[in-house]
Order: structure tokens, then C-alpha cells, then sequence
């Protein structure tokens, strides 16, 4: 897999378990307690609840990520500490290796520069792949 997969897939990961558990506490609260049928109302609550989780809220699961860790990471400004608190390689060759996956034309000897542009080409390619990503971080 890819780098950038591996970051959506670690960061949408920890999304997919908060909807599997939305999705069932919503499929348990909409079961009839007869054997009547269920409303249409309550039948569409558990759709409704995995449609909502299809949105994966990035700042609100990184800051989640970074209050339980014990390292000060400051994911909203650093692709190095976003990479460690998702539990990626973060080391100069794998950030080159993000780099020519995402196409950057800049010097890649120019690190500072280079992790700038990462830092804002993950966010927004995680807001295209249906992550909402506050403006401020992709821009």
C-alpha cells in the first residue's frame, strides 16, 4: 500500500470502529420491542447513522489520537508528528517517498519546504477522500 494510503487508512481506521458502534447502538435503539414491524423512520436510522460516519471528521481523531499520547505531537503543523502519532514511518526517506507519491516538484534535499507541502497535500488529499479537514489546515 501506499504511504498516503497507509495515513487515510490509519486515520479513517479509527473512524470505522466509532461508526461500527454508532451503527449498532442505532440498529439496537431502532428494534422493535414487539413483534411489530418497525417504523420506516426507524428502519433508515441505522443508514442514516453509517451515511453520517461516511464523513470522517481528521481533526477531531487526531486530536483525539494526540490527548492519549504521551509524546507533545503537533499533528496540524508537522507531517513528521502526524506520521508518528498514526504510527507511521516518519523518517527523512519515507517523507521523499510520500513526496514522489504525491508529486511534489520542489527539492527534495529542501526538507523544511518539503514537509510544509506535505503537511497541506495530505490534508486536502484526505478532505478528497471524504475526510473534513478544517480550511485553515488545507490551504
Amino acid at each position: 500500500m501506499s504511504i498516503f494510503g497507509n495515513i487515510m487508512s490509519a486515520i479513517f481506521g479509527h473512524s470505522s470502529s466509532a461508526a461500527a458502534a454508532t451503527a449498532a447502538a442505532a440498529t439496537a435503539a431502532s428494534a422493535p420491542a414487539t413483534a411489530q414491524p418497525a417504523s420506516p423512520a426507524a428502519q433508515s436510522a441505522p443508514a442514516a447513522a453509517a451515511a453520517s460516519a461516511a464523513s470522517v471528521d481528521v481533526a477531531a481523531i487526531m486530536d483525539n489520537l494526540a490527548a492519549q499520547s504521551s509524546e507533545r505531537l503537533d499533528w496540524r503543523r508537522s507531517i513528521v508528528d502526524l506520521m508518528k502519532l498514526i504510527n507511521l514511518d516518519s523518517s527523512l526517506a519515507a517523507r521523499k517517498e510520500l513526496a514522489q507519491e504525491l508529486s511534489y516538484t520542489g527539492d527534495i534535499n529542501d526538507s523544511a519546504s518539503m514537509n510544509i507541502w506535505l503537511h497541506k497535500q495530505v490534508m486536502t488529499k484526505l478532505a478528497e477522500n471524504g475526510g473534513r479537514v478544517p480550511d485553515e489546515l488545507r490551504h
